[in-house]
């Protein structure tokens, strides 16, 4: 049996990581600064949550939500308190993609209607209803296509409000940070209006912190740099470094009924045991700080490199737009100077998502070796 090819894959085997380092089958070091996907939030093989893993799965790894789970309870307190979400309710599942999709069938069950608003250029995952409100036909399956939703550009508030006057929004869904669509920004002044409308129009707004919450920009959910207060938050990638774990958070004046959310694996005792290790290392190592001063001077940085038109995004959330496509430059960072970054859907775009961890001294790395590769442009 052969595995069914997904991904274009550079010829590396990563064995092993430390840190905001990897190494291969061969012994070969690499600097991440992609973190595989943004989901390496405290480094690779930490070892606060390495003994935290550890300790728990020699006690118990797992058992059903039919039994109290006392670890459940004791994250969701100390995300709230990490988060400033104190009020809200917590629902675990397992990935991001499954974040969005309850995101979205609880928007549904709470008003009762069945569309939902999108914005260009927007990525939610790769499950029903999240694929239905990414902006991708190439992953958009027939039965995808059928969905009610709708995509307006992204901070064009007119066109939000045009769509709610119809009455059938059950909710608008917008990322905190475009992730993969190219580093999309909502202005602080746009998130604003747009939870105004919602609450206006009784639609519920769904932020998409998949990527870029948990301490990547400097606070731990994007969305508060505009100081707003969403209905739903998915979250997942960083929350747990690298063990599947997601959950949404419920605004309290959405109510729960049995049977609305359910899930096998979600908040099992092994995700909640690596949550909150990774909470331990964010507070105690001050990463959201971390992430927003190394960010900002990575920001100046990129901007100064050659070649380089624009830098979007916040904090350790950076797209830097070159004035060409960079798919052989990003090739020659892996195989020549041993630097993983991301790609966007934009062919010029790298992706910069690092460890939280990181310093100046791996953003300066990283420019050396861009300057070094693109000399010959």
């Amino acid at each position: 049996m052969k595995l069914f090819d997904v991904y274009p894959l550079y010829d590396v085997d990563i064995v092993r990581g430390q840190g905001y380092h990897v190494w291969d089958a061969a012994g070969e070091q690499y600097l991440d600064l992609y973190g595989g996907h943004a989901v390496i939030s405290i480094g690779h093989a930490h070892s606060h949550y390495v003994e935290a893993i550890s300790r728990q799965v020699a006690r118990l790894g797992f058992y059903s939500n039919s039994v109290i789970n006392t670890l459940q309870r004791t994250l969701a307190e100390r995300l709230g308190h990490i988060s400033g979400m104190e009020d809200y309710a917590f629902f675990m599942c397992n990935s991001g993609a499954e974040a969005n999709e309850n995101a979205i069938k609880l928007a549904s069950f709470a008003t009762g209607r069945d569309r939902v608003v999108a914005f260009s250029r927007s990525f939610h995952g790769r499950t029903s209803e999240a694929v239905a409100v990414t902006d991708n036909p190439k992953i958009v399956a027939p039965v995808n296509d059928a969905q009610k939703r709708t995509f307006v550009p992204l901070n064009d508030i007119e066109s939000v409000r045009k769509e709610l006057a119809q009455g059938d929004v059950c909710a608008v869904i917008v990322e905190g940070i475009q992730g993969v669509g190219g580093m999309g920004v909502p202005t602080d002044e746009f998130l604003q209006a747009l939870q105004r409308e919602c609450h206006a129009a009784g639609t519920k707004l769904i932020l998409d912190e998949v990527q870029s919450g948990c301490g990547r920009t400097g606070k731990y959910f994007a969305f508060q740099h505009a100081g707003i207060s969403p209905d739903i938050i998915s979250v997942a990638k960083g929350i747990g470094n690298g063990f599947p774990v997601a959950g949404i958070l419920i605004a309290p004046d959405i109510e729960a009924r049995y049977g609305m959310l359910g899930t096998t694996f979600g908040g099992n005792h092994l995700a909640c045991a690596a949550c909150l290790a990774v909470i331990d290392v964010m507070q105690d190592e001050h990463l959201m700080d971390n992430a927003a001063c190394v960010g900002a001077y990575a920001a100046r940085r990129f901007a100064e490199l050659p070649h380089v038109v624009a830098v979007k995004g916040r904090g350790l959330m950076l797209g830097v737009e070159f004035d060409r496509p960079i798919a052989e430059l990003r090739k020659h960072l892996v195989l020549k100077k041993h630097i993983f970054t991301g790609s966007a859907s934009n062919p010029a775009m790298i992706r910069f998502l690092p460890p939280l961890t990181i310093g100046q001294q791996q953003v300066d790395e990283l420019c050396t070796a861009v300057e070094a590769l693109t000399e010959k442009w």
